[in-house]
């Protein structure tokens, strides 16, 4: 799908690009290998190279025109710990990662929009791009808030665009206010009495109540929270014991929570923690919880939301841009940089079939095809933003 108007963006560069990331992922805070080439890259550009936010991150720094309006884009760096299974020749050579969230797309997309942002120089402020680091599972985004990011480059508004396999390719999505849940996580240890298999009457079994506490979880949505208040809470780790004549000492279970206000989810917290400790004494054991709140919910600005969804139409067509009904149940840490600065998170649809794999998945791959549009959209949604006065 051709979105891109007159605004001509290097396709096979990208496309080059965008492979090259896929090959050589790297995790959270170990993307150096990546921020190298974006920062070598974006010098051949004529932008200016800031490093060293976030130990990994690169911010990329245009000026055109006597303005002083300033716009950042933002584009996520990093892998995940997966071990990919798509068979492409372009699949993962690092062992055990794996761009299975479209970051290397991402980084494809803002990085040809550099280019055409570059040689067409129609914007009169400052451009910053913004590359960060870690938005799987360190925070990167509040870490470079934190040392200052808006300090150092002061910014009108600030963007984010993700890709998402279950909207029709090239459809943009949006939402102004919450569009992105917040992600907590809870930890759980059952202390128990180990003993022999074979003698349960002598020992504190903690694999039953572990499982008891899994069931009573259960309840928490059901029978606890407002039907109209979307919370998802995932059991997604159980370990304890070695072997069927061996009754552990204790049980461990991770818990992943998913929610939006945050009354829900301080109600959540007191309510996993009750749950856990009166269960586990129930059977005459006791139970600790090591409960981390992680991403808060993603929220919209309201005039930035404004800004993307009339650029979005004018760029795509109306036909091609749909306003969700609900927010999602994913997270994002682009919260941290939307509580500093205006702006919008949004969505680009990438689905190539209607078996196209999740996110997340092993056999994930970017769909090639909307890097143009990406692309074109970054650069209308920039000289749009700092049109000459």
């Amino acid at each position: 799908m051709d979105n891109s108007g007159d605004i001509r963006v290097d396709l096979p560069e990208m496309k080059a690009m965008r492979r090259e990331f896929h090959r050589y992922p790297e995790l959270g805070l170990e993307e150096t290998q990546t921020s190298d080439f974006i920062a070598g890259h974006l010098e051949t550009l004529g932008y200016d190279i800031h490093r060293g936010l976030a130990k990994t991150a690169v911010i990329g720094s245009l000026r055109n025109g006597r303005s002083n309006r300033a716009i950042g884009l933002r584009a996520d760096m990093d892998g995940l710990p997966v071990n990919e299974e798509t068979g492409l020749s372009w699949a993962s050579k690092n062992r055990g990662r794996m761009h299975a969230c479209g970051h290397d797309g991402h980084m494809a997309m803002l990085l040809g929009a550099a280019r055409a942002i570059a040689e067409r120089k129609r914007f009169d402020g400052s451009v910053h791009l913004i590359f960060q680091p870690a938005e799987e599972n360190h925070g990167g985004a509040k870490m470079m808030v934190e040392e200052g990011l808006f300090k150092l480059f002061p910014c009108d508004a600030v963007f984010s665009m993700h890709n998402h396999p279950d909207l029709p390719s090239g459809q943009f999505a949006l939402r102004e206010g919450v569009i992105m849940a917040s992600v907590d996580e809870a930890r759980i240890t059952v202390h128990g009495s180990g003993g022999h298999g074979a003698e349960p009457h002598n020992t504190l079994d903690p694999m039953v109540a572990g499982a008891n506490i899994i069931l009573a979880l259960q309840t928490i949505v059901s029978r606890n929270t407002e039907p109209f208040d979307p919370v998802v809470i995932t059991v997604g780790s159980f370990h304890a014991g070695s072997a069927s004549n061996i009754i552990p000492g204790k049980a461990e279970l991770v818990v992943g929570i998913r929610s939006f206000g945050p009354a829900t989810r301080d109600f959540i917290q007191d309510r996993i923690t009750q749950i856990a400790e009166f269960q586990a004494k129930a059977y005459g054991m006791s139970a600790t919880v090591d409960y981390q709140r992680g991403y808060d919910p993603v929220v919209n600005h309201p005039s930035e939301t404004g800004f993307v969804r009339e650029q979005a139409v004018l760029f795509a067509g109306d036909e091609n841009v749909t306003d969700l009904d609900h927010p999602l149940m994913g997270s994002e840490d682009f919260t941290y940089m939307l509580q500093a600065c205006p702006g919008c998170y949004f969505l680009i649809g990438t689905a190539s079939s209607a078996d196209a794999n999740p996110l997340h998945h092993p056999g994930y791959d970017f769909n090639d095809d909307i890097l143009k549009a990406g692309a074109g959209f970054w650069t209308k949604l920039t000289e749009s933003f700092l049109a000459p006065g």
